[in-house]
């Protein structure tokens, strides 16, 4: 079987933009294992993935996990791959937990560097992102407690991500996105 979530695909539509993703981290609840596995999203146990959307297109372009989300934040997640993988002068747009890598690799709202005009499409991206968290968590077996052997979660969240991956690209698209860098600082 052919893997649909392709990083590659973050230039599809590209109209010369310095970011072509948004990213973000999203937990998902499994039983108590202690504290390298809290989750302040929770107040438990969890999971974390990375998941990043082409910000023309909103497909799934890149998945990354899991992590024990008391040992690992979403900036030291980036930084950890997905930093590496970007072109030379490439951004990703990400919320404020990602600041400490503006504005070099990141643009986020709370950054000085970012217009105010800007902040509207910052926060139609950021919506957008958790839209496709929210369709991960339609899922009965994501929504709740995870309940099978743990080794087993990040098969079920990858193949979760594909099937989202093909409805958007196969007739539930996510809602579009009018992003322009040309907004940006001077």
């Amino acid at each position: 079987m052919k893997m649909q979530i392709i990083l590659e695909n973050r230039f599809q539509d590209d109209i010369g933009n310095d970011c072509l993703l948004s990213v973000d981290g999203t937990d998902f609840q499994v039983p108590f294992h202690g504290r390298k596995w809290y989750s302040y999203k929770f107040n438990g146990s969890a999971l974390r993935y990375e998941v990043a959307l082409c910000i023309r297109t909103g497909w799934i372009c890149w998945i990354n996990g899991p992590f024990l989300p008391g040992i690992w934040n979403d900036l030291e997640i980036f930084r950890s791959e997905l930093a590496t993988c970007l072109e030379p002068n490439e951004r990703v747009e990400a919320d404020d937990g990602y600041e400490a890598e503006a504005p070099f690799k990141v643009k986020c709202p709370s950054s000085m560097t970012i217009a105010p005009e800007r902040k509207a499409m910052m926060s139609r991206v950021g919506k957008r992102q958790e839209t496709v968290n929210m369709r991960f968590k339609q899922w009965k077996i994501l929504k709740s407690v995870f309940r099978h052997d743990l080794t087993m979660h990040c098969r079920v969240f990858s193949a979760i991500a594909v099937i989202t991956q093909l409805a958007i690209e196969n007739g539930e698209p996510l809602f579009q996105v009018d992003y322009d860098d040309n907004l940006d600082e001077e």
